[in-house]
């Protein structure tokens, strides 16, 4: 999914007598997504994170050419 597409949840709420919302049920394929988009977050976050520590020389970088090399691709 492309982050230009919506799309639109169903929850339905569980609430108690007073009318507070105490849970949320979802169509496993609405809870799937949800949780899709959330490691699309997480992996987009760790990736910053990473070439932060690239740009100011905290991590290595190994080209590909060598990884081919050592592993006889």
């Amino acid at each position: 999914m492309t982050q230009q597409q919506e799309t639109f949840f169903s929850p339905q709420f569980v609430t108690d007598s007073n009318g507070n919302r105490l849970s949320i049920v979802l169509p496993i394929a609405e809870y799937e997504t949800l949780i899709e988009r959330i490691e699309d977050l997480e992996d987009c976050e760790e990736a910053r994170e990473i070439l932060a520590r690239i740009e100011c020389g905290e991590e290595d970088v190994i080209p590909w050419e060598a990884i081919k090399t050592e592993h006889g691709l």
